[in-house]
This record gives C-alpha cells, structure tokens and sequence, in this order.
C-alpha cells in the first residue's frame, strides 16, 4: 500500500484534496459565492435606470455580476488559509516571456506564460473565432436567422464585463482552485485535468435544455481550457476564451447560453425560424451542437500535438513537497 501512496500522491497533499472532497468543496463554494454579494438588491435599480428602464436586462445583467460574490470567497479561502497560499502563483500576472525556452528534469521545454495582456487577447481571439465559426456555419445552413438589433456602447461595455466576470468566476473554481487542490493531492496532471472538466460539466446539469451532446461540448470545452492551464499556466487565457465564446454568441448574436436568452444583444434571433442542425440545437444553443464538440476537440487535439513534449508550465505545489518530504525524513531519523 505504502508502495502505491508513493506512486501516485504527493507529500504535500490534505484530505481536503482528495477528489471527492475537494469536488464537494468546489460545489459548496459555489454555492456561498453566488449568495455572498446580493447585487441585485445593491444595484438593481442603478442598472435598470442605465439601461433606460429595460428590467428584463437589468436583471440578466445583474444575475452575471452576482458571480463575483464566487471571487470574493475564492480569494478568501486561498488568502487565509495559508496552504493555499501557493494557489496565488497560478492567478498572478507573469511576464510573456517567463520560463520560455527553461526545461524541466526530463529536459522537456517549457512554454511562454500565460497569465498576461498577450494572453487575454489570445483567449478572447480564440473565444470568439471558435463560437462565431459555430455561429456563421449555423446561419450558412439556414439553421438560424440573425437581424441586426442595434449596438448601444455603454450596454455593451456593461454587459462585456459582466460576461467576463461570470466566465471567469466558473475558472477560478474550476481551472484554479479545484485544479490546484487536485495537483497538489495527485502526481499525474491528468488527474486534475480529467476531474475539473467532469466537475465543471456536472455544474451545468440543471441548466435548461441540457442534453447529450451538451454535456459531451461542455466537458470538452472544460478539458481545452484544463490544458491551457497544464501547458501556459494560462488561467487568464481560459478565462478570456471563456468569456469570449460566451459574450460572442449570448450578447454579440443573441443565441442561448448554455439555454440562457441575454435580454440584450447586438444581434437578434428568429426563434421561430430556428431549426436544429450541425452547429445549432434550438434548446441549448450552438453549445448542443455536435459541431462545437468537433471543434472544441480539434481545438484540444491541437493545443496537445503543439505542446506534447513539452514541460507542465508551473507546478506550484514543488516547495510544498519538498518540505513534507525534509519533515517526513527528519522525523524518520529521530525515531
């Protein structure tokens, strides 16, 4: 047994990491985050009177901000529980050129990091050329009919950022903290790689018009940002492809997000004209399409291929390791 413990977890692990608990945790959290700052009674008639009086917007708008109440308690529990602390390596900003050309002891190179400005363009590039890919073979099928509705720039800019917020929110708990609990309790990344986009797949199982193939797109979608993470670093890529390919097709195009209309968006859809297809289910939105699954796992193969002899960017659990390790021999040795 010893023999197996060895193989498989690291010293440095808590109880707390092992992927059932730690799984739990992450869903308990959301839970406390999504309650912990009640905007909408703060804000919702500052917003509703921005927006000239639109309430079902406010609301819309209102209900995506809610999500930073999910950063506030994250950075809480990483900030005041000191082993956690490591955690802040992975969230903070890092040169573009960090690390890159350095390898580690199987002399395997490591990439640019990815938690920098040149990052979140990547994502939000990456975001909107994958969703919108989705969108314009929709339309191009006559799956979908699109008007143009108008573009208002404060609502935009308003809407852009709570979008983000939300989408990021979803990868401080997924990509961040439940990655990094699992990294710091198992020795294979694929571990955390594998558990985090099936947690972040089961969090979207009440969301309405959810199907098979949605599932299949948001496990998918969850295990391309979880290798941005294992190659880049790149929690602020993942964040940025997050919101990109959410803003692109729930307030850019005005399609489903994950089955949720935005009361606001620059285009407009014909829901009666909708039909299902390739790269559109009229439920859920390009995201029930078996198309966006193709692409996502293009996307993945990809990023993969680019990077597989290459290093695990950050390991910020090596110290934490070390440490336990010196503890466990010094205390052999006074026995």
């Amino acid at each position: 047994m010893s023999d197996l413990i060895e193989k498989y977890l690291r010293p440095g692990r808590k109880i707390t990491d092992q992927f059932v608990l730690a799984s739990v945790l992450s869903f308990v959290l959301t839970f406390l985050g999504s309650i912990l700052v009640p905007v909408r009674r703060l804000f919702g008639g500052l917003f509703e009177n921005i927006l000239g009086g639109d309430h079902d917007a406010a609301v819309f708008l209102l209900n995506y901000l809610g999500f930073i109440g999910i950063w506030v308690i994250l950075f809480l529990v990483v900030i005041l529980f000191r082993s956690n602390r490591p955690m802040l390596q992975a969230v903070r900003y890092e040169s573009p050129r960090r690390q890159e050309g350095t390898e580690d002891a199987a002399g395997r190179v490591r990439n640019r990091a990815g938690n920098n400005l040149i990052g979140l363009l990547i994502g939000l590039a990456l975001g909107f050329g994958c969703n919108g890919f989705c969108v314009l073979m929709s339309v191009l099928m006559g799956d979908i009919h699109l008007s143009y509705s108008g573009l208002e720039f404060l609502p935009f800019i308003l809407f852009f950022v709570s979008v983000f917020i939300q989408s990021a929110a979803e990868e401080l708990m997924n990509r961040w903290y439940l990655y990094q609990k699992l990294r710091r309790r198992y020795k294979a990344p694929w571990i955390a790689i594998f558990i985090n986009s099936l947690v972040f797949m089961l969090m979207h199982a009440f969301n309405p018009g959810i199907t098979v193939l949605s599932f299949i797109q948001i496990f998918a979608v969850g295990f391309v940002f979880s290798l941005l993470i294992h190659y880049y670093n790149g929690l602020w890529i993942a964040a940025a492809f997050h919101a990109g390919w959410n803003f692109t097709q729930s307030v850019f195009f005005g399609l489903p997000n994950s089955g949720i209309v935005s009361a606001y968006s620059v285009f407009r859809l014909d829901a009666a004209l909708a039909t299902n297809g390739l790269f559109y289910n009229v439920n859920f939105g390009v995201e029930g399409s078996a198309g966006a699954v193709v692409v996502l796992i293009l996307v993945g193969v990809a990023i993969f291929l680019i990077n597989r002899r290459k290093a695990e960017h950050t390991d910020v659990w090596e110290e934490t390791d070390r440490t336990a390790i010196e503890k466990a021999t010094a205390k052999a040795a006074g026995q």
